[in-house]
């Protein structure tokens, strides 16, 4: 009898998505890289005990069309690469197309967008599946809500630190950010209260 098995779509899935998503961090960081692909001028974070309950990131870049909208929470699906060679020529942050998916797997993940002129749309996904798609009134921009995180992944889940030391690592990751995109504004709050306001500049002095 064979030992060695495909293992079910549902399991890699949350493999693939541990390999990606390590701490709210890891949340915060995927996101604020695909805000800052879509030429945002301001970028939002907000988050709920260290990330570890919510995480919201919300930008005013150019956003997204319904069908985009649903194919992002696909794996490896991207707008950033179309053909091999465009490996050799990577100009972007969330060039693999897994953000969104990974994060979605481990999660409950609420997606709004809207471009402009074009309708809003959210997209409601629980572990990797798509629940819901549905047209909404939003500004131009788009909004990711991640909630429980890790919430089907208990072994992982446990393995988180505390609070302020989950705070710390996301806190890092928007200055970092910040440091390296002088020009967009980046904004962060915790359990509503503002902690990092970093209005854009002209240069990084």
């Amino acid at each position: 009898m064979a030992r060695i098995r495909v293992l079910p779509p549902e399991v890699a899935r949350k493999i693939a998505a541990g390999e990606v998503i390590e701490r709210p961090a890891s949340v915060v960081k995927e996101l604020v890289e695909n805000s800052l692909d879509a030429a945002s001028h301001y970028v939002w974070v907000d988050l709920w005990d260290g990330g570890k309950r919510r995480i919201v990131v919300t930008d005013d870049g150019e956003g997204m069309g319904p069908e985009d909208a649903k194919l992002a929470l696909l794996r490896h699906a991207t707008s950033k690469i179309s053909a091999e060679e465009d490996l050799f020529a990577i100009k972007t942050l969330g060039f693999r197309g897994e953000a969104l998916a990974a994060i979605s797997a481990v999660s409950h993940l609420t997606l709004t967008t809207k471009t402009k002129g074009g309708p809003g749309t959210r997209v409601l996904a629980e572990g990797g599946e798509i629940k819901e798609l549905f047209q909404v009134g939003a500004p131009q921009g788009t909004r990711v809500e991640v909630q429980d995180l890790f919430f089907n992944l208990p072994a992982r889940k446990k393995f988180l630190k505390g609070v302020q030391t989950e705070l710390a690592h996301c806190m890092e990751v928007v200055m970092r950010m910040a440091l390296a995109y002088p020009e967009v504004g980046l904004y962060l709050k915790h359990n509503g209260r503002p902690l990092l306001r970093l209005p854009p500049v002209k240069d990084l002095r």
